[in-house]
């Protein structure tokens, strides 16, 4: 067959300029569409000075009608995803009748704009903005106050703005999405929130469309969350029952629940070891479990949970926050110290520390998925020649095997 042309070959290679609020969150978001090429931060359709994100986020610009505006510029193949795809995912993604805002951004820069590039985009946009407005009247919402216009000009964004989720890891995606969409949705139904309304509940508020920081949440911290305080994955919309008052446009979002009211609420990624602080203190509250877990304190010889621990049958002694597995009872035995004594953790259970308190030089034993401190481990003072792992039962959790 005979070779394309140039011309030919780049003819559906085409772009977009879209506003629809901060333009941090949409960027990642278009770039992980199937045919999206490129994804640019920038500012468009302004008038009288040159724009700098400095300038367009003065307080004396925040209603001015020749502000420029925060937008994307979307360089897309229309042989993989349509301009109607993207136009889609585009109101579908923040909610467009609001004006000059999305959310608790207030201004004109984050005013919803579709600047097109040639008519067949504008026929698009205009047809696509008409049928979705049908939709948000039956679901009860407003007028649509996007508008679209030609592009004059696009200026980028300095770059600190530029793939700024991937700069920035530890943060949130704004979601200020109406949940009106234009296919038949499949994900809005209702959940029963009944069970969560006795006892307590870990809720994360994830997001419909591709959220990094949800992605890194789930992947690096709660992969291996194995604790019996159930988890629950949610929309925003889908909070029936429970008593929220924590903002839920913000993804991921932890809630933490008891008998169906909000204790706490936390916006944005948390690593490991935060999530377990704040689950610490949700479980455990001021006890000396949690002094000994986050202050690396010593429970008394002999305790309570000391006596209930120290002739289980066989089982697992698991993470009292994580869950996760750190000492069997085949490996347990009587030291006489009245702690709980094992001659070795779990494979991979556990960190070893250098302690240096009270004047001593000794190994402090941290579970690994949890971080919470467990112990000290002393060589040799095992059952022939074994290692002793010296550990506090109050922050363990006892599963018969």
């Amino acid at each position: 067959m005979p070779k394309p042309t140039l011309e030919q070959a780049s003819v559906h290679i085409k772009s977009i300029v879209l506003g629809s609020g901060c333009f941090w969150g949409p960027e990642k978001r278009y770039e992980n569409l199937p045919g999206v090429l490129n994804a640019e931060s920038g500012y468009a359709d302004g008038a009288g000075f040159t724009p700098s994100y400095r300038e367009i986020i003065k307080k004396s610009r925040r209603f001015d009608e020749n502000n420029y505006a925060e937008v994307v510029k979307v360089t897309y193949n229309a042989n993989i995803i349509s301009t109607a795809t993207l136009l889609k995912h585009y109101f579908e993604s923040h909610d467009p009748t609001q004006k000059n805002r999305q959310g608790n951004d207030i201004g004109t820069q984050y005013r919803s704009i579709i600047l097109f590039d040639d008519d067949a985009q504008r026929d698009t946009a205009e047809k696509l903005k008409a049928g979705y407005q049908e939709r948000l009247t039956q679901a009860g919402f407003g007028e649509i106050q996007t508008q679209i216009k030609p592009l004059q000009a696009f200026f980028p964004a300095e770059e600190y703005h530029q793939n700024y989720l991937v700069k920035n890891p530890n943060g949130y995606c704004p979601d200020h999405s109406t949940g009106v969409t234009f296919e038949p949705q499949k994900q809005t139904q209702l959940v029963d929130n009944t069970p969560l309304l006795n006892g307590k509940h870990i809720v994360v508020i994830d997001s419909r469309s591709y959220c990094p920081y949800c992605e890194k949440l789930k992947t690096t911290v709660l992969n291996d969350y194995q604790g019996d305080i159930s988890l629950h994955y949610r929309y925003a919309d889908q909070l029936q029952l429970l008593n929220i008052k924590t903002a839920t446009w913000a993804t991921p979002t932890i809630l933490l629940i008891n008998d169906g009211k909000e204790v706490a609420g936390f916006q944005g990624f948390m690593d490991r070891e935060r999530f377990y602080e704040v689950l610490g203190a949700f479980k455990l509250g001021k006890s000396e479990a949690y002094n000994i877990a986050f202050q690396k304190g010593t429970e008394r010889p002999f305790c309570k949970q000391y006596d209930i621990f120290k002739n289980t049958p066989e089982g697992t002694f698991v993470d009292k926050l994580s869950g996760v597995a750190l000492f069997d009872t085949q490996d347990r035995f009587n030291s006489g110290t009245g702690w709980l004594s094992f001659k070795k953790p779990v494979d991979g259970s556990v960190t070893y520390h250098e302690d240096l308190s009270y004047g001593m030089k000794r190994t402090e034993i941290r579970s690994k998925s949890s971080g919470i401190h467990l112990g000290h481990v002393f060589a040799k003072e095992g059952p022939n020649g074994s290692d002793r792992y010296c550990i506090n039962a109050q922050v363990l959790e006892f599963r018969p095997r």
